[in-house]
């Protein structure tokens, strides 16, 4: 298998586990997209979106036992 397999194998069983594995796939790519595209006030809007998606990725599917 070639590294960029692994390296995708792996996050999407880290993926598997979120609760919004979708939501966090948009926020990353608008993430790289803000990257790519000028603006008036700069890396403040790309902060914001990295801060979100290390929120997202931080949130974990609740097991069977946890609160309501």
């Amino acid at each position: 298998m070639t590294p960029q397999g692994l390296i995708l194998n792996r996050f999407l069983r880290f993926a598997a586990g979120l609760r919004f594995p979708r939501l966090l796939a948009v926020t990353a790519a608008l993430f790289v997209l803000d990257l790519l595209i000028p603006d008036m006030i700069p890396f403040v809007d790309e902060i914001l979106l990295g801060l979100l998606s290390l929120l997202l990725a931080s949130l974990k599917k609740r097991g069977p036992g946890g609160p309501p």
